[in-house]
C-alpha cells in the first residue's frame, strides 16, 4: 500500500556540475549519475531554469493568472538568490514532479552515494504536507 504523502527530490551541485548539468541534461558527462536516472526513470530540472520558465510563460500567458509570478521573478533577478537556484536541481520520475515513497528512497539511496566526490553537494526530500514545506507568501 502506498503512503498518502508523496515525495519529490532535490539536489544541490557543484558549480562546475550544475553547469555541466544544465548544457546537457542527459547527464552525459556524469555516468554514475546518468546510470541512477535512467534506472528511475528520472529526469532532471534546474531549479533556476524552472523558475525563468515559470516567468516566462506568465508573461506570454498573463501574470494574473500565475499567484507566484512576482515573487518568482524577485527571485531569479536576486544575484544570491539565483547563484543557489542555478545548483539546485529537482528530480521528476516518469514524468511526475512527485511520487511515491517508495521510488523516493531508492532514487535518494543511489543519490547520496555520489555525495561529495562525485560534484552532488546535498539531496534533499521533500513531501505534499503543507505543514513540512514553506508556504508561498500571501502577497507579494
Amino acid at each position: 500500500m502506498s503512503s498518502p504523502l508523496q515525495f519529490q527530490l532535490r539536489f544541490t551541485a557543484s558549480m562546475e556540475l550544475a553547469n555541466s548539468l544544465r548544457a546537457d541534461p542527459s547527464c552525459a558527462a556524469h555516468p554514475a549519475l546518468r546510470a541512477i536516472l535512467q534506472t528511475h526513470h528520472a529526469t532532471l530540472k534546474c531549479q533556476f531554469d524552472a523558475f525563468a520558465d515559470y516567468v516566462s510563460e506568465a508573461e506570454r500567458m498573463g501574470i494574473e493568472n500565475y499567484p507566484l509570478y512576482q515573487w518568482t521573478r524577485q527571485t531569479i533577478e536576486n544575484p544570491e538568490k539565483k547563484a543557489k537556484y542555478l545548483q539546485s536541481f529537482t528530480l521528476h520520475v516518469n514524468g511526475d514532479e512527485v511520487y511515491d515513497k517508495d521510488v523516493a528512497d531508492s532514487l535518494e539511496a543511489g543519490l547520496s552515494k555520489l555525495i561529495d566526490a562525485n560534484g552532488i553537494v546535498r539531496v534533499s526530500r521533500y513531501d505534499t504536507n503543507p505543514g513540512n514545506n514553506p508556504q508561498p507568501p500571501a502577497r507579494v
